[in-house]
């Protein structure tokens, strides 16, 4: 398959696997790279040292095209930033920020640059700031998420309005039939999370990883939306926080109760208790731990046989 999006990154198909925070390391992301797709390293939950040790990892791993995500409200930024140029990355992937920030320094050192957003008004920044491609992330996708809870549904055909950059749609994708659909509301790839936890390679806890393939429909919602909004797994710590916003909590308070390192508690540790349990509305259809490149093979192919399936529906 060849289109704009496995042509910016001469890759076999046009599958991202999402950067995510304590489950995307060099593992996951050799694995999909290795399989066709392009994977990402997720930097958010790394030390610097610890970002190095994977790149070179991975450039060990495999000898296709992998990316790294950049959370720019990360603390360490212009060091993990350096450390990607040091090492020859040459895909990036930011989020959580302004896309002019790192865009132009990036792509001075050859590096191709994309940006997550979650609006058209961002996306309209992406253009300014020249980009390469654009990842439009919908209300349904798992951890960090838009405040105005727009769905994928509405958001691609809203972004692909405004901007003719390459489109990239995420968000309750992880089938060969939600690909199709993303396609036909404008996209040109799609970039999934949730079902790359679901894997051998994925660095989640294997606690995290059963609970991921128990979820059903609504067991998940976006929370602290007044602190920064996440979907998360309802177990008792999304609970706790439920009541404590229903009671009028203030943001000091939600930030005390969320202290620090609740992600890693949860998805790292596996303390499914206490911990921020990330993931997307798309659980729903994940019912199993299989490989990643198992995974990717079977989007392609349920992909395939969608787009067979709808030229044969009468009109």
């Amino acid at each position: 398959m060849s289109n704009k999006i496995t042509q910016l990154f001469n890759i076999k198909y046009p599958i991202i696997q999402a950067g995510m925070i304590w489950c995307s390391g060099w593992e996951l992301a050799s694995a999909v790279s290795n399989a066709g797709g392009l994977g990402l390293i997720g930097s958010g939950s790394m030390y610097p040292d610890v970002l190095r040790t994977h790149i070179q990892k991975c450039k060990a791993a495999t000898d296709k095209a992998f990316g790294v995500n950049v959370p720019l409200i990360y603390p360490q930024t212009d060091d993990h930033i350096q450390i990607i140029i040091d090492e020859g990355v040459k895909i990036v992937f930011t989020s959580a920020g302004n896309p002019k920030k790192w865009t132009r320094h990036l792509k001075d050192h050859g590096i191709k640059v994309v940006h997550v957003i979650a609006n058209t008004k961002f996306a309209i920044k992406c253009q300014e700031a020249r980009v390469d491609a654009i990842v439009a992330e919908g209300f349904e996708a798992g951890g960090h998420n838009g405040i105005e809870e727009t769905t994928t549904m509405a958001l691609i055909p809203q972004v692909r309005e405004v901007t003719d950059l390459p489109l990239i749609a995420a968000g309750g994708i992880g089938t060969g039939r939600t690909m199709l659909a993303a396609f036909v509301l404008g996209a040109d790839g799609v970039q999934i999370g949730s079902r790359f936890v679901a894997t051998p390679e994925s660095s989640a806890h294997p606690l995290f990883k059963k609970e991921v393939i128990k979820a059903k429909d609504g067991d998940t919602k976006l929370t602290l939306k007044q602190v920064v909004p996440v979907r998360l797994i309802k177990n008792k710590f999304f609970h706790e926080i439920e009541v404590m916003q229903q009671k009028g909590a203030g943001i000091d308070v939600l930030k005390e109760k969320l202290g620090k390192g609740r992600a890693k508690m949860g998805m790292f540790e596996g303390d499914l208790d206490e911990g921020e349990l990330e993931i997307g509305q798309v659980s729903g259809l994940i019912h199993e731990i299989k490989p990643a490149e198992e995974i990717v093979k079977e989007i392609m192919e349920e992909f395939e046989q969608a787009w067979n399936d709808v030229g044969k529906i009468p009109i």
